[in-house]
């Protein structure tokens, strides 16, 4: 064998050992969270070959994510980014011919979003619209003649000259909302926008909102939902509606159900609407789960397909061939896809140890969907005769080089025996017959589980050498309305015993160490926090997320006026109440625990002034703690360095007060 033949045989054989080389696995850390990508709104085209959806992405040098529209052929074998910009486009709709794709975008430095349109077969995308106010949703006519847009009250308070605001003039109930902010009276009403002449015609006017526009099949209506009682600020309830697709029409109220009508979507000939519909009725809807329900065109007493399920369902989708309606079910840690036919019978299409997100027919016996597990993020999946086959590799080179947690679920038992289902999250390759430091990091809502699903707030915790739990207490949903309801105007008390109880069994199992228990969370999970360490001191670290203590100070600064009055009465009338759910400020010398606190400057959902409280307690008290506030964010903080931010000062808070010098 000559020299140059034993050279080339010797670099093939390097480069065969080096692809067959493992990568090495790291532990995931704050840095992933700026390579994390989010896939959202799948749409399916008209011959139902291709899947349009939005990638979100983080743009490290300005600090916040982008979004941008891509296809997927439905046999996963090609992989098409349609935009890339910077200035996001989502919302990407198919024309019903099949040959444009539609998306919202403030190119061009609009101030506004606009609709552009997108010939599939190439070439720049055009400007469709014109609009000087907020595009809140659109749908296209069959015929791809016409879009319904459904916009909001343009405001005019700002001066031509100085651009000075004027002063906010508020006298609604309701004055005031997370991400809105104050709430004067503009309204969101319907519209039909003729593509060729680009003359938008108004289909309703008034004081009322109007949302979730649908065409029906024939192209001759819409149906949306609205509110329209005496004061909507006062109550939940909303119907379905009917109005003719020109100007003048009336418009035709179909539900007369005193809760909460939603989600209409129109069988395929025309003759029904779908839609979800609460299980109770009244001016307060919280500790509640929506139903699927079927409703002729011009209305009638509606069929309840899944009363008896006693889960929530969302998401209605008819089959293409109008026979059947599936649906997303949420049900013990899993969010799984369901099937109704007409007259009732239930077939669970894909179930298991994961979580569906979103779903869309495509064909006889076909779905897309978006499903996630709890070592993969969500990804489009076709779902095929009860399987699944993977459509999208959106975030393999974000998994290639990481070593997650492992998730397994346990139920554990409350003092009072209630029996509740929770997660374990462990660090990878955590030694076996050890105990762990531990954290419990608690769901919002309250009403919301958490599911198998990727989660990578608990994950980073766990790769910090945590062991991580995540407890769906009473009040979360996946359980039944009754275990939902169980917290009615009681916080505070059950959801703690059901925290206690899921510590109590881990201590117990030897996989908690005793003497180094965390706990965290954010909105009611920061509350529950605050709540837990007012209750039991053998917490020797806790991170309490826009949460508050202080009940009665929240009336009148937050949403959720109606919720109070409702479910715990006025504070004038009903003070003992208030007073009893604010013990952990009112008991805060209870407190032995080290507390970060923080929040979100803006949040008008729980608003700064909760932690900010529980804060000035504490440290008046010489209790260690410490308050963060991050600037311009709502109730979701949404800067992707303030996201990195908020995981590295939970590791470093609990680092500092449960993990020895010897770990």
């Amino acid at each position: 064998m000559n020299r140059s033949i034993l050279l080339s045989f010797l670099i093939l054989s390097t480069l065969a050992g080096l692809a067959q080389t493992p990568v090495k696995k790291r532990p995931i850390n704050s840095k992933d969270i700026y390579r994390l990508q989010s896939i959202s709104d799948p749409q399916v085209s008209p011959d139902g070959k291709w899947i349009a959806y939005g990638i979100s992405t983080v743009d490290t040098t300005k600090d916040k994510r982008n979004s941008d529209v891509w296809m997927v052929s439905w046999d996963g074998k090609e992989s098409v980014q349609i935009t890339n910009s910077p200035d996001a486009e989502s919302r990407a709709r198919f024309s019903p011919d099949g040959k444009y794709l539609s998306f919202i975008s403030s190119r061009q430095g609009a101030t506004k979003g606009q609709i552009w349109l997108m010939d599939r077969r190439g070439g720049e995308a055009k400007k469709l619209t014109d609009l000087k106010t907020d595009l809140e949703e659109y749908v296209w006519s069959p015929d791809g003649k016409k879009i319904a847009m459904a916009l909001r009250d343009p405001d005019y308070a700002d001066s031509a000259k100085t651009k000075v605001r004027k002063p906010y003039v508020l006298d609604r109930y309701h004055f005031k909302a997370d991400v809105k902010g104050y709430l004067e009276k503009g309204s969101v009403h319907l519209y039909v926008y003729d593509v060729a002449s680009k003359k938008l015609d108004t289909l309703t006017t008034g004081l009322y909102d109007e949302s979730s526009p649908v065409w029906s099949p024939d192209g001759l209506q819409l149906a949306f939902v609205s509110n329209r009682t005496e004061d909507p600020d006062r109550n939940q309830n909303t119907d379905i509606y009917v109005i003719d697709t020109k100007s003048g029409a009336k418009m035709k109220q179909l539900t007369t159900w005193a809760g909460a009508d939603n989600n209409p979507e129109w069988s395929p000939d025309g003759k029904r609407i779908a839609y979800t519909r609460s299980t109770a009725s009244g001016n307060f809807l919280m500790y509640d789960q929506p139903v699927l329900a079927v409703i002729g065109r011009d209305g009638g007493e509606p069929t309840l397909l899944s009363k008896a399920l006693d889960r929530p369902v969302r998401n209605p989708r008819w089959t293409k061939d109008g026979q059947m309606i599936g649906v997303l079910v949420q049900d013990d840690r899993q969010a799984y896809v369901g099937q109704y036919t007409l007259d009732g019978k239930f077939t669970k299409v894909a179930t298991g140890n994961r979580a569906f997100g979103d779903l869309e027919p495509v064909a006889s016996g076909s779905w897309l969907t978006l499903m996630s597990e709890p070592q993969t993020p969500g990804e489009l999946y076709a779902l095929e005769n009860g399987t699944t086959r993977r459509l999208t590799h959106t975030h393999d080179d974000f998994l290639a080089p990481l070593e997650l947690a492992t998730v397994e679920g346990f139920t554990s038992k409350s003092k009072d025996g209630a029996q509740v289902s929770n997660l374990l999250f462990k660090p990878a390759n955590a030694p076996a017959n050890k105990k762990l430091p531990t954290i419990f990091f608690i769901h919002g809502g309250p009403v919301a589980q958490d599911e198998f699903s990727f989660d990578i707030t608990r994950q980073l915790l766990a790769a910090g050498g945590y062991a991580v739990v995540a407890v769906n207490y009473r009040g979360s949903n996946g359980r039944g309305l009754d275990y939902t309801k169980a917290i009615y105007a009681d916080w505070g008390n059950k959801e703690v015993l059901d925290i206690l109880g899921a510590t109590d069994y881990l201590v117990e199992k030897g996989i908690a160490d005793p003497d180094r228990l965390g706990i965290g969370g954010w909105s009611y999970g920061g509350i529950l926090t605050n709540y837990t360490i007012a209750t039991d001191t053998r917490f020797k670290a806790a991170a309490s997320g826009a949460g508050s203590s202080l009940q009665l100070s929240m009336y009148g600064i937050d949403q959720y006026t109606n919720q109070y009055e409702t479910e715990l009465g006025a504070p004038w009338k009903n003070t003992d109440k208030w007073l009893k759910l604010s013990y952990p400020f009112l008991k805060a010398d209870r407190i032995k625990t080290p507390t970060l606190f923080m929040a979100g400057e803006k949040d008008f959902n729980v608003p700064t002034a909760g932690s900010e409280q529980m804060f000035q307690a504490l440290r008046s008290l010489g209790i260690p703690t410490q308050l963060i506030i991050y600037p311009g964010q709502f109730h979701g903080i949404s800067v992707p360095s303030y996201q990195k931010d908020r995981v590295d000062r939970y590791l470093q808070w609990f680092d500092k007060y449960l993990k020895s010098k010897t770990l």
